[in-house]
């Protein structure tokens, strides 16, 4: 059972170092709002393209920011349960007394 668990445990830490490379960008208002978020859930990146902004409608950009804040955690959270899913499995098998 040790061994498993140290299996188990460099197999989160190899999941861990892929997510803190992995990044999603999203666009809302058709490119005027570009956002980068990490997988450890951090904004590594906000852009704004004034060209595509009307500076007089500011409820509007608002919520294209957090359409895009909302877009991009999404995206970002089905990419973390994607990669620790396997992870997941086993670590039911170990606690469940090694059944599958």
């Amino acid at each position: 059972m040790a061994f498993d668990q140290l299996k188990m445990l460099n197999e989160a830490r190899k999941i861990q170092s892929e997510l803190k490379k992995q990044v999603v960008e999203v666009e809302a208002g058709d490119g005027a709002v570009v956002i980068e978020i990490s997988g450890e859930m951090k904004v590594k990146k906000l852009s704004l393209d004034k060209k595509k902004i009307d500076m007089d409608d500011m409820p509007e950009l608002e919520r294209w920011i957090v359409a895009a804040f909302n877009e991009g955690y999404a995206k970002m959270q089905q990419i973390v349960t994607e990669k620790t899913r396997p992870l997941m499995g086993n670590l039911g098998a170990i606690m469940g007394g090694g059944k599958k």
